[in-house]
């Protein structure tokens, strides 16, 4: 039997749109191909971003519990997926499927002609890409593949967020004169190491218990450099330090928000500790904290 796409995610058909953007995230960290090297993880990861493409829309989502797999061509939505190889146009699809209806505005206007009504064709075209959190982060150029086959590199504003959509005016399609525009929605790739609030972001690294007990520099890796951090002496598991400005730029309020790095104190098995020390600790620390 054939999974849905609820399936896939792993929730209930009657999940709220916030459990199904949980269940997302968490999928993707784990076959984000950053973190899964398996062979697998690459192709999975894929179907995790089709699948909610369809679901986080509530459009889409009721077209797709009205209609089930017939939207795929009544191929399963796996094969389908590997078909396509994951780079599957939805928008497109469901197009196809339903006719212009699907999309809003696709009835164009109407007017009197002979005594009855003419449809003026809908020229704007709909298309999902996906960027990853980097992109989204930093600002970068971004290669799109339209249908006709041609390649446009496009600016990704940096800030930009997911569900957000960029014109491309005068790039959809053409008929008596006139032209339409194109119509991207981005769609951002969690990163497994970041976790996103509002224009905040916060990554966590680690450090020994050595440190944690007697301070040190240490140096963190992120996606807009090196940061060198002074930790304290007796720095607690979860304490977080602020890198100003380096965190998500906001388009509308043009401010931008923070990184936060969050440590985690990585603590040494018994077994791996000198006997002496550890008789030591088990005298001198104090219980009950």
């Amino acid at each position: 039997m054939s999974k849905s796409l609820y399936d896939i995610l792993g929730v209930d058909k009657n999940a709220t749109q916030s459990e199904i953007k949980k269940a997302y995230r968490k999928l993707a960290r784990k076959y984000h191909p950053d973190v899964n090297k398996s062979p697998e993880a690459e192709e999975k990861f894929k179907e995790i971003n089709s699948a909610y493409e369809i679901l986080s829309d509530e459009e889409k989502r009721a077209k797709y519990d009205q209609f089930g797999d017939a939207i795929f061509g009544n191929q399963n939505f796996q094969d389908f997926s590997r078909s396509y190889q994951g780079n599957i146009d939805f928008d497109e699809i469901l197009k196809n499927f339903f006719g212009d209806r699907f999309h809003s505005g696709g009835f164009g206007s109407y007017g009197g002609f002979g005594g009855g009504f003419y449809q003026e064709p809908n020229l704007d075209i709909e298309k999902s890409i996906y960027i990853t959190f980097r992109t989204a982060l930093l600002g970068e150029k971004e290669k799109i593949y339209l249908d006709n086959g041609e390649t446009l590199e496009i600016n990704i504003p940096k800030g930009i967020r997911d569900g957000e959509k960029l014109r491309l005016k005068g790039r959809g399609r053409k008929s008596g004169g006139r032209t339409g525009d194109l119509y991207l929605t981005v769609r951002v790739q969690p990163h497994p190491e970041y976790e996103v609030d509002g224009d905040n972001i916060t990554k966590e690294f680690t450090i020994s218990l050595y440190t944690a007990l007697f301070g040190g520099n240490v140096e963190v890796d992120t996606l807009t450099g090196t940061k060198r951090l002074k930790i304290p002496a007796g720095v607690q598991q979860g304490q977080r330090f602020r890198i100003k400005n380096q965190g998500l730029f906001n388009r509308k309020t043009k401010q931008t928000g923070h990184l936060y790095l969050k440590v985690n104190i990585a603590i040494p098995k018994i077994e791996q500790l000198d006997p002496e020390l550890v008789t030591i600790m088990r005298e001198k620390l104090p219980k009950g904290l």
